[in-house]
């Protein structure tokens, strides 16, 4: 029997740290690390950390909905970020860093609404959590792809990565990959 495919484009700080989390959600097929919503075609790391591309770093997460629903990825989405904060997450500013979530489907932006409504006043502020539709996704470089995995040891992963993925470890722990 055929696998079956869905895909969530999401932006929620540092690309870094929400591919090393989806990477180990059950049901997740693969995630990428890139870049969307701008207005450059094949935009490097270095334009898009600049501000002036309009891209906002992203993971591709695709995804097993047999296995596990859409709303399931928004719900660990909204967990790992604060989405209250506009154009950065902790340290990283920017419009690179916005909270965002690139809808690809009518069904999609219906419940990526939904969920932005049930979480809705858990930060004590508004959310700025951006819903548009998908346009375009451009695969960022090589080295940023596995990058927790491969680059562990180095400060940012110490210091940003790693507490973030613990902390899903600990508060998902039925759902991570065996």
């Amino acid at each position: 029997m055929a696998e079956s495919r869905e895909i969530a484009t999401l932006g929620g700080g540092c690309f870094w740290c929400l591919e090393a989390i989806f990477s180990e959600l059950e049901g997740v097929i693969e995630a990428v690390s890139g870049y969307s919503g701008g207005q450059v075609d094949n935009p490097g790391y270095e334009k898009v950390c600049s501000g002036k591309t309009g891209h906002a770093e992203v993971v591709q997460v695709t995804f097993d909905p047999t296995a596990i629903s859409y709303a399931e990825i928004l719900e660990v989405f909204f967990a790992i970020h604060d989405p209250s904060t506009l154009n950065r997450q902790g340290n990283d500013a920017g419009t690179q860093y916005r909270s965002v979530i690139f809808v690809h489907s009518e069904k999609q932006k219906a419940s990526a609404e939904e969920m932005i409504r049930k979480v809705s006043g858990k930060w004590g502020e508004p959310i700025v959590t951006e819903v548009t539709f998908f346009e375009k996704f451009f695969q960022a470089e090589d080295y940023h792809q596995d990058y927790f995995r491969n680059n562990s040891f180095r400060p940012y992963c110490q210091f940003v990565v790693r507490p973030k993925l613990q902390d899903f470890r600990t508060r998902f722990s039925g759902r991570l990959k065996t």
